[in-house]
This record gives structure tokens, C-alpha cells and sequence, in this order.
């Protein structure tokens, strides 16, 4: 890592007290421009322990960035991944109040919810094996960083996204409880409307082309920063839609078909 301990911290603070006042910070990568993605998950950790120390609770993990259109997008070889905490939890139909946050975009996925602990060295059949049941999500996306540099037009990048919590904010889930094997999660998707309106589709190909196959990459990953997945906690597993743009009013559903269907609306 290139960033001190000192510098981890004070980035983290930043982070944290933009989302509390709902504002936006400057690009990290433009403050620290030697920063690697190590130092953007330490940045992310120090969150963490911030968090817990203020009452928050892990209830899960998210994977960003795992189809190639946006890693190709961005330049980049690998997904990202965050943390979910007990006060993201929404449920289908809910209505976001208009001071939760900054600028809300909604992305459609499918959710891992546990029932054992995965290792790091987990094989696909583990993720199934560990997996109590699946079902369809939406994450809500913000961020705490400007999306781009108003002197440079230089825009935010991995860094600055893993640092800030891979910009999470939210998840979304129903009550459909699958089996992960009754379905083939591959061919499992969604159309989905903004205002009645559809405007996107995807499937779970999407993906890392198998959604089982990105909460492995996960369990992978958090192994190498010594972390690992729990049972009870819950993964959404990537998204197989580009974000969709949440200003007030905005409605979205997302119809799963037979794995059923979800829905966030933002007041």
C-alpha cells in the first residue's frame, strides 16, 4: 500500500461524514494519485470499524463491476466488492424518503442469502451448498464521491469507488425464496421499468456469465483481506443491468417472471 495509516483514516472519516450530511467529496485518486486498489479496500475497512464502533451491523456483502461491458468501461480486469449494513435493508414496495440520499441509482440483480460460512478457497458447488435460498434484488447505488473532477474532468475511478463502499447504499429484496438449484441462474432475469416505463433487460449470464461463479470470486477475495462470508449474511451477486438514474418520483419494478419480482420506489 502507498497510503499511510493516518491517510486511510482521514479518507475514511471524509467518507463517512459525506454520507451523514449528504454531500460529495473530491476524487480520492486525484488526492492521492499513487493509491493502489489495496489502499481503497483498507479505506473501505477503516469504514467498517468505524461503523461497527457507531452500532451499525454487517448484514452482507455486494460484488460490483462484474460484467465486461463495465469492466472494459473502466479499464479494469476485476470486479469490485462492498459492504451491506442493517440500515440499507428496504423491502419490495417501499418508498425511499427524499433525504436518504445524494443521487440514487437502482441496479437488478440476484441475491444469495447464506445459511453456512464459505471459505476462501470455496468451489462453486460450496456456494451452493452454503446458499439457504436465492431471490431477485435491486441495489440502490450512491455516491460520496463526485462522479467527476469539476477542474479536471477527470472522472472517479475503481479507487475511488471501492473506497467508498463500492458505492452501496442500499438493497432491495421480496419475499420468493428459491432453491438456487431449481433454477438455472444464468437464464434467470429481469425486465425492468422506470414509471411504468420498461427500460431495461438482462440475465444472470450477465454475470461473470454464472452469478454462483461471482459469490466464489467473492469468498476468494475476502479471504486474501481476511474477511470471510457468514452464514445468515446476504450477497447480491452482480448486477446484469446498467444503473438506472433515481431522481425524486421515480418508480422501479423489476419482474423476475417465475423467480418473481421487486420493486423501490423514491419519494
Amino acid at each position: 500500500m502507498s497510503l499511510s495509516q493516518d491517510q486511510i483514516n482521514t479518507a475514511a472519516e471524509a467518507l463517512l461524514e459525506a454520507e451523514e450530511a449528504r454531500t460529495q467529496i473530491g476524487l480520492i485518486s486525484k488526492t492521492h494519485p499513487n493509491m493502489t486498489l489495496d489502499d481503497a479496500y483498507a479505506i473501505q475497512k477503516a469504514q467498517i470499524d468505524m461503523k461497527l464502533a457507531r452500532g451499525r451491523n454487517i448484514v452482507g456483502w455486494k460484488i460490483g463491476l462484474t460484467s465486461k461491458v463495465m469492466q472494459e468501461a473502466l479499464g479494469i480486469e476485476t470486479p469490485d466488492s462492498g459492504v451491506l449494513y442493517d440500515d440499507m435493508v428496504f423491502t419490495s414496495g417501499d418508498v425511499v424518503p427524499k433525504t436518504r440520499f445524494i443521487e440514487p441509482r437502482v441496479e437488478a440483480e440476484i441475491a444469495f442469502v447464506l445459511k453456512d460460512t464459505i471459505s476462501g478457497d470455496a468451489t462453486r458447488e460450496d456456494v451452493l451448498n452454503a446458499t439457504d435460498y436465492v431471490t431477485p434484488s435491486l441495489e440502490i447505488l450512491d455516491t460520496r464521491i463526485l462522479r467527476k473532477d469539476p477542474d479536471t474532468e477527470q472522472s472517479r475511478i475503481i479507487f475511488d469507488t471501492v473506497s467508498d463502499n463500492a458505492a452501496n447504499a442500499g438493497i432491495v429484496t421480496g419475499p420468493a425464496k428459491h432453491d438456487p438449484r431449481e433454477f438455472d441462474l444464468r437464464w434467470t432475469g429481469a425486465i425492468v421499468s422506470k414509471n411504468n416505463e420498461v427500460v431495461s433487460t438482462g440475465l444472470g449470464a450477465a454475470v461473470l456469465n454464472d452469478p454462483v461463479k461471482s459469490v466464489v470470486w467473492l469468498a476468494r477475495r475476502m479471504y486474501s483481506y481476511g474477511q470471510r462470508l457468514e452464514a445468515g449474511q446476504v450477497v447480491l451477486s452482480g448486477s446484469f443491468i446498467a444503473p438506472l438514474e433515481c431522481p425524486s418520483g421515480t418508480v422501479i419494478e423489476a419482474d423476475f417472471g417465475p423467480f418473481s419480482s421487486v420493486s423501490i420506489s423514491f419519494e
